[in-house]
């Protein structure tokens, strides 16, 4: 009989595959990922609990998170767990993407067409000092170009393809990883549970030459630049609109990805 517990289990190990092939490449092991997987089923037993307004003891967290009740004392009771707590559950944008958002979004740093275009040394040093005056712009130049976001020649400074999509810093990488797949792993699950009804669309086509792919995937990068700054200006304007508005706390996130392999899939 099929349940909506085999359902989801089976969708869920299904995008697990290419994370798991991905945590192989780089020496995440089976056992040390499950030890560290019990603090994620903990803080999401948790959520559970506090959302249908229930005591979270530890054998309450236990009995939902199915984690042995002495991993739950030890694992929520340690200081580093503690100080992990007390963090806020999400950072703001990093300067670098303050900046980059500023000259994706800002008529003044935009050609005819309205894209980002090239900019001089002082355009870029105005732009940075209009985010923050605690970095200098050569620093933060400096940073650009070591992130693979912007390139640097005879014309000026021009951002690269995409915006802030960093090739360079491994670290920078995995963190937009992490947060662009969570979100969108959080949408597509409160869709599927009823609870919201967030835009989740994509297109799927298959039988094609890799001459075709590449000919989509550049369909696709100019389509997203092309959705990006009005939804970034507008994005812009409530941000500003709504500064210090009581309910102001929430946040939004929007995308787009692009895929392709050979071959069916599993």
């Amino acid at each position: 009989m099929t349940t909506r517990h085999s359902i989801v289990e089976a969708g869920v190990l299904r995008v697990m595959r290419p994370l798991a092939r991905l945590l192989v490449r780089h020496g995440v092991t089976y056992p040390a990922f499950v030890a560290s997987l019990k603090r994620v089923f903990l803080d999401a037993a948790a959520d559970e609990l506090r959302a249908r307004d229930m005591a979270q003891t530890d054998s309450a967290v236990s009995l939902l998170s199915g984690v042995h009740r002495r991993d739950v004392r030890n694992l929520t009771r340690s200081p580093q767990r503690a100080a992990r707590a007390r963090r806020p559950s999400s950072a703001p944008l990093s300067l670098v993407g303050e900046v980059v958002a500023r000259w994706l979004g800002d008529a003044a740093y935009q050609d005819r067409r309205r894209r980002p275009r090239a900019l001089q040394r002082t355009e870029f040093d105005a732009l940075v000092a209009g985010v923050s005056s605690d970095v200098r712009g050569r620093a933060m130049l400096d940073e650009l170009l070591r992130l693979g976001a912007v390139t640097e020649d005879s014309d000026g400074i021009a951002l690269s393809a995409g915006g802030f999509a960093p090739r360079q810093g491994f670290a920078e990488m995995a963190e937009l990883f992490a947060a662009n797949l969570s979100d969108h792993a959080a949408a597509s699950s409160a869709n599927l549970q009823g609870e919201a009804n967030f835009l989740e669309q994509a297109m799927y086509v298959d039988r094609i030459t890799p001459q075709s792919v590449q000919r989509l995937q550049h369909a696709a990068v100019q389509a997203w630049a092309k959705a990006l700054p009005p939804v970034l200006a507008e994005a812009k304007a409530r941000s500003d609109t709504d500064a210090g508005k009581a309910g102001s706390g929430h946040r939004v996130r929007f995308g787009v990805y692009f895929y392709s392999t050979e071959g069916a899939e599993r």
